[in-house]
């Protein structure tokens, strides 16, 4: 029996969106045991949230280069920009996953005003946005990666796509707003 791909979509969607956010929780709730990960110097650790930054702001450029390749029918150029977008969010998270599993979340150190009414209402929204763009995600690239250009315009992949990009364009400006306000102002 051959399984394909292209015909378990939305079942290869669900996996490994569960996969995915059950290893952002396992690290973010502390399960992961730092004797597990790599060690790695204090200042490359001090440095993830810095090119963290760096990731997701390129990541904004990306985004808004592969809506507009796709918007002039250049599917190939489209494609690059969001696989290397989703490259960059591998990037970020792999990174991320790893900082917080070994120091835990990060303290803002500013006013409580501006923790109360912006810092924690900035981070949630990002984080909810984050976590809606990992199965929108996995199934727009599934279905790219799976089907020739010429049949996705008979699937979701424009539709979806379009939210996906939608929220994850937000979802790292947000993020950069956080970096700002834990690393730059506060």
């Amino acid at each position: 029996m051959e399984l394909r791909a292209r015909d378990h979509v939305l079942e290869l969607t669900a996996v490994l969106s569960v996969v995915s956010l059950a290893a952002v929780f396992a690290a973010v709730g502390g399960v992961v045991p730092a004797s597990l990960l790599p060690v790695v110097p204090d200042s490359v650790v001090d440095a993830i949230p810095h090119v963290n930054a760096v990731l997701s702001t390129t990541g904004l450029v990306t985004i808004a280069l592969g809506v507009r390749f796709i918007r002039r029918d250049d599917v190939r150029r489209h494609r690059a920009m969001m696989l290397t977008t989703f490259a960059l969010f591998v990037a970020f998270l792999v990174l991320y996953l790893y900082r917080i599993s070994l120091e835990g979340p990060a303290e803002f150190l500013g006013p409580d005003a501006v923790y109360q009414f912006v810092y924690l209402p900035t981070l949630a929204v990002h984080v909810l946005l984050a976590i809606v763009c990992i199965p929108l995600l996995f199934y727009v690239l599934l279905l790219a990666l799976s089907r020739p250009v010429a049949e996705l315009y008979e699937t979701p992949h424009r539709r979806v796509g379009r939210v996906a990009a939608a929220l994850w364009f937000v979802s790292f400006a947000l993020g950069d707003v956080v970096y700002v306000l834990l690393y730059v102002v506060y």
